[in-house]
């Protein structure tokens, strides 16, 4: 393996977390660019790294990622300006050309790692159903023990994942992601800025209603309050204020 392999230890004493991040993608509801949320990349990153692990960034496709611009604490909405921590990561040169070269999912060894997060943001919601590769290691990550982690919309992913017996790996768990009534504010919000006509939806599809459907436990934590939850190794965030929470769980599974 070459020294830039995303599945060469740097220190054997370090624990190690695949951090995945969505592809751009369009949204096929309403036609704008999507991406990943950075607080959902960049707060977990804050909390694994100081606590001394290493965090290799990867993304379905691999190469460079695009996050959704109201994630931007700099965007002209002012939606994130407080997020002071996305904003050091962005103007941290070599943290914010991660996201330029991220690796492909298909290249994660589970066994050099000990967990993997897959992060948020619009684009999962559009392009995680086609992540055929994304599916199989988040299930080969919980099924052979090593925390499987999704936060927000990333929790899409547990809408396809599922175990060797057929069985959707969320079935029968307690977990989280972004609320109905999350949605409903959201839809609401941009229905009253008229950007989009009152019988069309920002999302194809919502978290909740999916889970549920396929025998998840399903537990929220009402409107924008940051909430994790942690069902053996199995972590789930609910949207993009429990970036923290979410890692913090992640941390206490595995300890330091």
């Amino acid at each position: 393996m070459s020294l830039k392999d995303p599945n060469v230890r740097n220190s054997h004493r370090r624990k190690r977390i695949a951090l995945v991040i969505a592809n751009p993608a369009i949204s096929s509801t309403t036609g704008w660019p999507v991406g990943f949320w950075w607080s959902e990349l960049t707060h977990p990153y804050h909390v694994f790294t100081d606590v001394g692990y290493e965090v290799v960034l990867f993304s379905p496709a691999g190469g460079p990622c695009v996050a959704d611009t109201m994630s931007d604490p700099g965007d002209a909405s002012g939606y994130s300006r407080s997020d002071l921590i996305s904003q050091g990561f962005i103007h941290t040169p070599e943290l914010r050309t991660l996201i330029d070269s991220t690796a492909i999912v298909s290249d994660i060894d589970p066994a050099a790692f000990d967990a993997i997060l897959v992060a948020g943001g619009q684009a999962p919601m559009f392009n995680f159903e086609a992540a055929n590769d994304l599916h199989s290691k988040f299930a080969e990550f919980y099924e052979t023990g090593k925390v499987a982690a999704a936060l927000c919309h990333g929790v899409a992913v547990l809408a396809f994942a599922k175990t060797r017996d057929g069985e959707f790996l969320a079935k029968g768990k307690t977990v989280t992601g972004f609320a109905n009534c999350e949605e409903d504010f959201a839809d609401n919000a941009v229905w009253d800025f008229g950007l989009l006509a009152r019988d069309r939806h920002l999302m194809p599809w919502r978290i909740e209603d999916r889970l549920k459907a396929i025998g998840a436990n399903y537990v929220q934590a009402g409107l924008w309050r940051a909430f994790a939850v942690r069902d053996g190794n199995l972590i789930t965030g609910q949207q993009n204020f429990s970036g923290e929470a979410t890692a913090r769980l992640v941390v206490e599974a595995l300890g330091r």
